[in-house]
Formats: C-alpha cells, structure tokens, sequence
C-alpha cells in the first residue's frame, strides 16, 4: 500500500512539473546552441495543433487552480513583471503561476509522507517540502528572466549594426525597427518579438517615446535601457539617429569586451573551490596513499611487540 502510494505521489509530482514545463515552454522550437539556429532554414517552424492544445488545456488547468488562490497586491505586480520579462504574453500566465505555487507544495507534501520521510522528522521535512514547493516556480521563473535576457543582450550588436545600415540608407526609424525584426526572425526570434511588440504599440496610438520606453521596462536590460535613452535623447535634440547608433554600437561592444574581460578574470577565482575541495584531496590520497599504506605495514610489528 506505501509503495502504491509512493508511485501515485511520484507521478502526480512529475505531471504537475510536465504541465509546468509545457505551460510555459514557447511555442517557437528551441534549437541547441546558437550555431543551429543560425543554419537553420528561414522558414519558421509551426507547433503542432495538437501540441498546442495539449499546452493550453494544461495552461487552463493551472489557471484554473490558480483562479482560487486571492493574490497580493504587490506580490502580483513583482510575477506579472517577472512573467512579461521571461517573454509570456498570455494572460493566463499569473493564474497558471500561482496554481502552480498551490499544487507544487502540496505534491511535495504528500510524497514526504508517502515516502516515509517523516518519520525521521515529522516536522522538517513537511515544511521544508512545502516551502520549496512554492519557492520552485517563482525561482524557475527568475531563472528564464535571465537566462532570455542572456539571448536579447547577444542579439543586440547585430541589431545596432542593421539598424545603422537601414537608417543610413533611408529608411526612418519605424521602418528600421520593423526591417530589422523581419530580418532577425531567425537567429534572434527574442528580439525580434519584442520589436514587433515596439512597432505594434506605435500603431495602436502610443508615441515612439512611449514604446520604447516601454521595450526597456519590458525587458529589464540595461543594454536596451541605455539604447532606448539614447534614441529619445537623439529624437529631442534632433542629432543624427545614424551616427548616435554607431558611437553606441562601439561603446556597447566595448563594455562586451570589458564583461568578457572581466568573467575570465573572476574564472581563476572561481576555480579554487572545486580545487581545495575536489581534485587535491583526491591527489593527497594518491601521492600519501601508497606511502601510509606501507608505513602502516612497517609499524604493526613494532607496535604489536
């Protein structure tokens, strides 16, 4: 019977971490590695009707549950920005987030119990198991916030260098943002959404101003904030939109090369752990091994008198 329960408690754990996975996996299909999916066919690639079904009857059921929990004033502003940020624009995703803060902790609850692990405190463990059950989805969250902004901050110099080339060329900066999207759809699908986003809010009504400040806050890139505040500044003085894109483009990739500095040098730093703790005890018992080995042997006759 523990071990039927055992199973049951396992699964219904792994089905909320698929529904969690498929709820919010985006619909474009992520190719390994950047190089893939710079060689990858120009043709964008379709999900399968059937497949997104699947991930919107799981995305309803978490909303669903979601539904149920009141929410927080403040805490709801903080997850809908950390949602807009990781790139969901549905507006399901704060339901489906707090169902999934709701039905976590209560999966792991029931396999601490179904395991046994109780037992050995039947305090601790419960709690610690609730506590990370909620903490786990706010924490993945946070985690695909960085891990898109990593993607949008290598997009950004080959969209300063087209944006330059469509600006010189004649096109306004409307045009040149849209172009550039277009042009990006394939190797940087991230940036390329939120510039259509840039250009769609232009189109509803809002100023060029307002857009773009509202990419930088979208985002949370200090990158794009400081290109955002360089092309309002330029747009108010009335300075050349094509030179104003190339000093910042050379700063920009300066401050790279600086950041790309700056982690190989903190890399020395970070290898002294895995050495102190890892590799020279195990080099301590092979050099010392065989040495106290024998001098144990050499002193058990002597010791034994």
């Amino acid at each position: 019977m523990i071990w039927a329960l055992t199973m049951v408690t396992f699964l219904a754990t792994v089905a909320v971490f698929a529904a969690l996975f498929y709820a919010f996996t985006p619909s474009e299909v992520r190719v390994a590695g950047r190089l893939s999916r710079l060689v990858r066919s120009s043709t964008a690639i379709e999900e399968d009707p059937s497949a997104l079904q699947q991930k919107e009857r799981m995305r309803n059921a978490l909303a669903s549950v979601g539904k149920l929990v009141p929410a927080d004033a403040s805490k709801k502003s903080y997850a809908d920005l950390l949602i807009i940020r990781a790139g969901y624009r549905s507006p399901s995703a704060i339901l489906a987030l707090r169902g999934a803060k709701v039905l976590l902790p209560i999966a792991l609850v029931i396999f601490v119990f179904a395991s046994g692990l109780h037992r050995m405190n039947p305090f601790v463990f419960p709690v610690l198991a609730a506590v990370v059950g909620y903490l786990v989805p706010e924490l993945w969250l946070v985690w695909r916030v960085h891990a898109r902004q990593t993607l949008l901050r290598r997009a950004l110099p080959d969209c300063l260098d087209l944006l330059v080339i469509c600006v010189e060329a004649g096109l306004g900066l409307d045009q040149a943002l849209l172009k550039v999207a277009e042009e990006l759809r394939v190797s940087h699908p991230e940036l390329t959404g939120e510039l259509k986003l840039v250009n769609l809010e232009m189109r509803v009504g809002k100023s060029r101003v307002e857009a773009l400040r509202e990419l930088g806050h979208r985002t949370g890139l200090e990158d794009i904030k400081s290109l955002v505040a360089m092309l309002i500044q330029t747009e108010r003085f009335g300075t050349s939109i094509s030179q104003s894109l190339r000093v910042f483009s050379d700063d920009m990739r300066m401050r790279r090369r600086q950041r790309a500095e700056e982690m190989g040098a903190k890399t020395t730093v970070k290898m002294v752990p895995p050495l102190v703790f890892f590799i020279f005890p195990a080099l301590m018992v092979v050099i010392l091994g065989p040495a106290l080995i024998t001098l144990v042997r050499q002193m058990m006759p002597v010791l034994s008198k």
